[in-house]
């Protein structure tokens, strides 16, 4: 992503769009363009280390960034450095390769993101039959499962690949518009021939890979085509977020950690501690990613009129930190989603806390049935459930329930039900059965489309 963002490629992409446009130019009928000029333009479009601080020796002369490179380009390619940019103003070059950045950073977030679902529906395969203690307000609720925890990740993070690809798909090519979106430039050189425009429009935009371009535009392409995009990534932010939080709750409950290296140190003081580091790093990076959203949206709104330079400065930050953040949130998930360390013990530990209280329905059912009165066992175990919550939350002991309903002859008749009415397996729903069904049927026609990106490589974090 950062090779993506780099001078390097931003220039090279200039010049790849010059050279397609006197490609099209030519090809159109304008002789002034040679064949020579064609070859010299395609020899240098990668911009060398040279080209590029010479470019920034002339830019501070003549303090116009495009300018400065026309100049340069025109001293690898002499032959063609009379009809470079021929016209075309600076948003020619700037906003279509914006647009081009835009639409392969969704690629490369793509892949990432495919691969973080593909191994999160993976653990939740593993793990959908496994028992565990549901949270609402944070609380004590029903029991769930390990893996249909995970779903509700998945289908979050599927929602985001949904929206990204949407987003993608809908980014077209400025094309070829002029200085005011109006193409007169380019209708003067070809002696007030429109049809001969908007083939050349058109051909831009086949050119370089696109399937559309914008049928209007002012000097710049809209600002609303960022929204668009930002957009998305911002909701990917909050996904990340929750996923995250959840594994630090986890993690401190001491059910599920994120991988920790044998020699990696929790803390500088407490040698003993596991802190969640990368859920940490992907909270706090998630954060940014979805504060820069409103960038988009603000900057969008003051345009004025064909347009204006107020956005050019805070979009060189904030669209590629939004795909640069995007893209080390989805790395660091990644390299989480593959290391996941679930501890079976400590979850049916907490089950157990917890189980007797959500049993008690259980038990007055099968009281009922062996001839018992509903209202009558009700309040029998109520007073029972107060009682072993005193010693619970007063003294500190643990949940004794199953303990005094054995020692209550009242509930003799069902004693000898009482495990298989305890069995957690028996408190989780379809869990297993939505967990089974909605990775192989949801998931994966989802990712059908995507089964080039799957790769069983391992993400290797920098501290």
């Amino acid at each position: 992503m950062s090779g993506l963002f780099s001078p390097r490629t931003r220039y090279s992409t200039w010049r790849k769009l010059w050279l397609n446009l006197a490609i099209a130019e030519k090809q159109l009928g304008l002789t002034a363009i040679t064949d020579e000029a064609i070859e010299q333009l395609r020899a240098h479009v990668t911009i060398t280390d040279e080209e590029i601080d010479a470019a920034s020796a002339q830019e501070k002369i003549v303090r116009h960034d495009v300018m400065s490179h026309v100049h340069v380009y025109g001293i690898a390619a002499p032959a063609a450095a009379g009809i470079i940019h021929l016209g075309a103003t600076s948003c020619f070059v700037t906003d279509n390769a914006d647009l081009i950045f835009l639409r392969d950073a969704c690629d490369l977030l793509l892949t990432k993101l495919v691969n973080v679902i593909d191994r999160l529906s993976a653990f939740a395969l593993e793990y959908k039959d496994m028992p565990v203690l549901g949270w609402t307000h944070f609380q004590p609720a029903q029991l769930t499962t390990v893996g249909k925890r995970a779903t509700l990740w998945i289908q979050e993070l599927l929602w985001d690949l949904r929206n990204i690809q949407r987003a993608r798909d809908d980014i077209g090519l400025r094309g070829v518009k002029g200085t005011t979106g109006t193409q007169a430039s380019f209708l003067a050189l070809f002696d007030g021939d429109h049809d001969k425009v908007e083939e050349l429009d058109q051909l831009v935009v086949e050119l370089l890979g696109f399937k559309f371009g914008y049928p209007v535009t002012g000097q710049t392409y809209s600002r609303k085509i960022d929204i668009d995009v930002l957009g998305p990534l911002s909701s990917l932010g909050a996904t990340a977020h929750k996923m995250a939080t959840d594994l630090r709750l986890l993690a401190n409950l001491k059910e599920i950690e994120e991988p920790f290296e044998s020699t990696q140190i929790g803390s500088s003081a407490m040698a003993y501690k596991r802190n969640p580091m990368r859920c940490e790093r992907v909270c706090s990076l998630a954060r940014h990613l979805t504060g820069l959203y409103q960038d988009t949206v603000q900057t969008a709104s003051v345009q004025w009129f064909e347009r204006t330079l107020d956005d050019s400065a805070i979009r060189r930050v904030s669209i590629p930190s939004a795909f640069l953040t995007a893209d080390i949130v989805l790395s660091t998930l990644l390299n989480i989603t593959s290391g996941l360390v679930v501890y079976p013990k400590v979850i049916q530990r907490r089950i157990n806390s917890e189980l007797p209280f959500m049993a008690t329905e259980n038990i007055i059912m099968a009281m009922v049935q062996k001839g018992q009165s509903r209202q009558e066992c009700h309040e029998k175990i109520r007073v029972l459930s107060h009682q072993a919550a005193r010693v619970v939350k007063e003294e500190g002991g643990d949940n004794d329930l199953i303990e005094r309903v054995k020692k209550d002859n009242y509930f003799s008749p069902v004693w000898d039900e009482l495990d298989k009415l305890l069995d957690p397996s028996t408190f989780v729903g379809r869990a297993p059965q939505q967990t089974d069904k909605f990775v192989k049927v949801t998931v994966s026609a989802a990712l059908a489309p995507f089964k080039t990106y799957l790769t069983s490589e391992k993400v290797e974090l920098s501290v």
